[in-house]
């Protein structure tokens, strides 16, 4: 074996750890949200939206990986449009983690309305973005009708479902953006899944990145679009938490009300010293059964 054929193997091997490294980062990322979910029984401080059209966005990308993957008709008309570079860039990792992604996004989406936790009355589905899921649909059922293979292929329809999830990347982190500042706190957001998210984005960009160059045409890249979007979309959303969490409302506080054996009582959750919180205010419930006792024995 020359030293060309050793570099590109070594290359391919790369790209395989690469891939297989951004489908653990972001698969693990998903995580940390449900277990939090989980531990506090209560989805407080979660944007429905996000969650809800998750489930769609990921729904498509894993209908519009198996399409590259397996569709005989999918991969051979991706041929006929990038000549220079007729092999898809979708990967087996890519579809691992769109499946693993649409099962973990389910799961979350159910502890809002199936697990009976806690959630604020005004915590449901905007109508704006109702709208915008019924859009998506509309859109996939209708490029899904008028497909004659002349004007439009299926290979478009795959490219649509692809659009959307990209769409979907772009305006889901949008809502909870918003929250964090509304409320001033990123309380009950996981900051660890952030950072994941964004070890992933930078992982899966290389590994395109390689398999385009592999290819010697740098079409990959524009016949990929939802992996070089997605890796950029949630990079720069990444980027707006962790300033968000660090830097303006680091430290800040937030009044949550908690279940406990007392009852369910009023306490500061300061992110980072919850128990401070919980210690000054067994110390005023001290202080005030102290002030009770002693107006009764003046009585």
């Amino acid at each position: 074996m020359d030293s060309d054929q050793q570099w590109i193997a070594l290359a391919h091997a790369v790209s395989r750890l690469l891939g297989w490294s951004y489908f653990l980062c972001w698969g693990v990322s998903f995580y940390p949200q449900l277990i939090i979910n989980f531990r506090r029984k209560s989805v407080t401080g979660l944007a429905p939206d996000y969650f809800t059209i998750n489930v769609l966005g990921f729904a498509c990308y894993t209908v519009s990986s198996l399409c590259f993957l397996f569709s005989e008709d999918i991969r051979q008309q991706y041929a006929r449009r990038h000549p220079e570079a007729p092999e898809p860039t979708v990967r087996w990792n890519d579809l691992a983690f769109a499946v693993h992604a649409l099962i973990i996004s389910i799961i979350t989406w159910s502890q809002f309305y199936c697990w009976g936790y806690e959630r604020h009355p005004q915590q449901r589905l905007s109508a704006s973005m109702a709208l915008v899921i019924i859009l998506c649909l509309c859109s996939i059922i209708f490029s899904c009708s008028v497909v004659d293979g002349k004007i439009l292929e299926w290979i478009d329809v795959v490219y649509l479902l692809g659009w959307i999830k990209l769409f979907i990347s772009l305006i889901k982190y949008l809502p909870q953006a918003f929250l964090n500042y509304k409320r001033q706190s990123t309380a009950g957001w996981s900051i660890e899944n952030i950072c994941l998210d964004f070890s992933g984005g930078l992982l899966s960009l290389l590994q395109l990145v390689i398999d385009s160059s592999l290819q010697g045409n740098w079409s990959g890249l524009i016949g990929n679009p939802v992996k070089f979007g997605l890796s950029q979309i949630a990079m720069g959303f990444d980027c707006v938490f962790l300033w968000q969490h660090y830097v303006l409302y680091a430290g800040g506080k937030e009044m949550e009300e908690e279940s406990s054996e007392d009852g369910g009582l009023w306490r500061w959750a300061r992110a980072g010293d919850v128990e401070v919180g919980e210690r000054a205010e067994r110390r005023g419930l001290l202080a005030t059964r102290e002030a009770a006792a002693a107006t009764g024995c003046n009585e």
